[in-house]
């Protein structure tokens, strides 16, 4: 069945004389969905972008990566990739947000047939929202631990300390009486995080979680509360904090990387991370690594920038923003990794060993090895204090975004009943994800962390990618896409776009999906291996997502009427509602389906209604004309 005209269309046009456009009808008011809303400021939609693409990720995977895969060397595949894959899904994300202004449930009104897609988005974020919410936790714990005039992990001795701690201010003293054996020790900072924050000797493994740890619950629950009263009042609340918590992280970066580099041994680290090892680009690992981070780094296929940019008024520049967004978020990429190394560098020299026994990633980088660094600095706490707040003011825009985008998704299914309770709704999603994200509080909670940050957005999320670009390209149609960003943007994608839709971009998905397949190593933490049951979980995890896709396909199907190849073609077609979510903005072939355009040229009283030609109407005369010319073709 042919979905019904929204009521933003279905508002009678004729009687032009009798109602002003401003005026509403009281009765068709009561049935409306309430207005969804937008952004209230310039620099809202492109602040909210940068937070939610500079994320953790930035600071904790990509010095590490680029050390790992060739040093400067790495910087080649990388920019290859982010032209290849980054910048142009980017765009086709932002521009099916922007052109239909909705969530990335509804927006498969552009194929009802595929709207599983939709659904294994808001699974992948769902996943994802649970676990990096933790991840903020522990730098929340970490926070308010270094507001001490002594740093808690600075020294040996305490009670959860064991006999193998050793102090590297007693290195630094022994090197010049006897030489110490470090080989099997551990660092103050190392049995602070894993037997004080975490209380990993209390569990056993996966299988068994032990108790749970009531200061890092509290912890979990702040973060929630914070997430929650920032996307309160949807994007109109979250675009101005945005203001803060985008803006503030490269403040500290740069004072971070001012300290760096004026310590005494940064030079060995900056040039450990550096130096160009150009043998390693004939690798293909290094050219996957490289489409990973790209992938990840950006948030594509996760929902974010379609929700973001479903709040743009219908011709913001989002070309533009998409090559600030995407060189921005590399440059600070880069950026870190002069902050992260420099630091790494003095630390070898200070503890005498070479730097690559002191660089990790992830997790053991924030919590172990920077905070390590932070105790040989004078004013440490200080030091400690401002990395802390970088990674809270990093990882927050990136879980307003998840949280934005689980929420659009599910009021614009349901905008009679959600939207005018979206407060509501949004406080029921994180109380939920909250209760959910309890078992990562427990002493074996960092396990199911680790399961969770391998499985929920792995190649669920490649497939989902894949079958976007896909839909859009050849179900939709590339020439229908390009005409839809011409009525937008008023130029159509140059041929870089066109190409890299069609072929180069899903083409390298489908080699990364692949490569990840086939090169699939069971998760570990440390020593510990995971046991069977656990990686078939995780495996679960990232299938349910793919298995939205045919799930969403059966129940479209089943909606049609006709044999079983008429349903499937009238289900890929897109619905009778699609388009501009504005009346004003539905120029040219969208003028049709517009309710009560009774006249023969309907594209004539549009602009006459909304006050003559401007360019952009210029462009949907061009676009008519366009679809005309080839309909002719297509007849002779």
């Amino acid at each position: 069945l042919p979905s019904p005209i929204p009521c933003s269309l279905a508002q009678p046009v004729t009687p032009e004389l009798l109602v002003s456009p401003s005026s509403q009808d009281g009765d068709l008011g009561s049935e409306c969905p309430e207005d969804r809303g937008n952004w209230t400021g310039r620099l809202d939609f492109l602040l909210s972008c940068i937070g939610y693409c500079v994320g953790l990720g930035n600071v904790w995977r990509f010095p590490y990566r680029a050390y790992t895969n060739g040093g400067g060397a790495f910087l080649v595949p990388y920019f290859i990739m982010l032209a290849i894959c980054g910048i142009p899904i980017f765009f086709m994300e932002l521009s099916l947000g922007q052109f239909s202004s909705l969530g990335p449930l509804a927006v498969w009104k552009i194929s009802p047939l595929f709207k599983g897609v939709g659904m294994g988005t808001i699974l992948i974020v769902s996943l994802v929202a649970i676990y990096y919410n933790m991840i903020i936790a522990y730098v929340l714990f970490y926070l308010f631990a270094s507001l001490t005039s002594d740093l808690p992990w600075q020294h040996c001795g305490n009670w959860w300390n064991t006999d193998l701690c050793l102090d590297h201010h007693v290195i630094k003293a022994g090197n010049t009486t006897f030489p110490v054996n470090i080989t099997n020790t551990v660092s103050p900072s190392e049995e602070y995080w894993s037997r004080y924050v975490l209380h990993i000797q209390g569990s056993s493994g996966i299988g068994d979680p032990g108790r749970i740890r009531w200061n890092l619950c509290l912890c979990l629950l702040l973060s929630w509360t914070i997430v929650y009263l920032c996307i309160l009042k949807g994007v109109k609340s979250s675009g101005k904090v945005v203001y803060f918590t985008a803006t503030f992280p490269y403040l500290i970066l740069v004072m971070l990387l001012i300290r760096g580099v004026t310590l005494e041994g940064a030079w060995k680290g900056i040039q450990f991370y550096l130096t160009p090892q150009f043998d390693h680009l004939l690798s293909s690992k290094v050219w996957i690594e490289a489409a990973l981070q790209i992938f990840y780094s950006l948030g594509v296929g996760f929902g974010g920038l379609l929700t973001f940019a479903s709040y743009n008024t219908f011709h913001q520049n989002i070309y533009r923003d998409t090559f600030i967004v995407t060189l921005g978020n590399a440059i600070t990429s880069i950026l870190a990794g002069f902050a992260i190394f420099s630091v790494l560098g003095y630390m070898s020299q200070e503890l005498g060993v070479p730097v690559n026994q002191v660089a990790k990633a992830g997790p053991g980088l924030a919590f172990v090895v920077y905070p390590q660094a932070m105790t040989m600095l004078p004013l440490s706490p200080f030091w400690s204090f401002l990395f802390f707040f970088m990674l809270l003011t990093l990882g927050l825009d990136s879980q307003f975004a998840f949280m934005e985008t689980i929420v659009t998704a599910v009021t614009d299914e349901f905008p009679y009943y959600l939207r005018p309770k979206k407060a509501s709704f949004s406080a029921v999603i994180c109380i939920a994800l909250f209760l959910m994200g309890l078992i990562l509080t427990t002493e074996g909670g960092m396990y199911w962390l680790v399961l969770l940050d391998d499985y929920s957005a792995g190649f669920g999320l490649m497939v989902v990618v894949i079958t976007t670009c896909l839909v859009v390209t050849r179900v939709y149609g590339m020439k229908r896409f390009c005409r839809d960003i011409h009525m937008m943007l008023g130029f159509k994608p140059g041929p870089y776009f066109r190409a890299c839709w069609m072929v180069l971009s899903p083409a390298t998905m489908m080699a990364l999906l692949v490569y990840n397949i086939v090169k699939y190593q069971p998760s570990e933490y440390g020593s510990y291996r995971f046991p069977t049951w656990a990686e078939v979980l995780g495996i679960l995890m990232g299938v349910l997502s793919c298995l939205m896709i045919p799930v969403g396909m059966v129940v479209a199907v089943l909606r049609e009427e006709g044999t079983l190849w008429e349903r499937v073609q009238q289900a890929s077609r897109p619905a009778m509602d699609w388009g501009p979510s504005l009346e004003e903005n539905r120029t040219g072939m969208y003028v049709t389906s517009l309710a009560g355009s009774q006249s023969p040229k309907p594209l004539m009283v549009h602009m006459r209604k909304y006050g003559g030609i401007t360019s952009y109407e210029n462009t949907a005369i061009e676009v008519d004309r366009e679809m005309e010319e080839e309909e002719e073709e297509e007849s002779m």
